[in-house]
């Protein structure tokens, strides 16, 4: 899939590796990604990473950690 810039504002698309900067693709995505986005990380990266970012994370906005937890949670 290809990243949007919109979302990842603050850097070059071209620095972004999906594997070694996981945490900040999933946290961008799960604070202002799109429907499609959302699938894409659902479908890349591993529940128990996301579940950790979602619980952990000091960037994500109060509510959609919630959202996160909860839907991880019962996955």
């Amino acid at each position: 899939m290809k990243l949007r810039q919109t979302l990842f504002w603050d850097t070059n698309l071209a620095n972004i590796d999906l594997q070694k900067n996981a945490r900040y693709v999933i946290e961008r995505v799960m604070d202002f990604g799109n429907d499609e986005e959302v699938r894409w990380i659902w479908n890349l990266y591993d529940k128990s990473l996301m579940l950790d970012i979602a619980k952990n994370s000091r960037v994500l906005r109060p509510d959609t950690k919630e959202l996160w937890t909860q839907l991880l949670i019962s996955k």
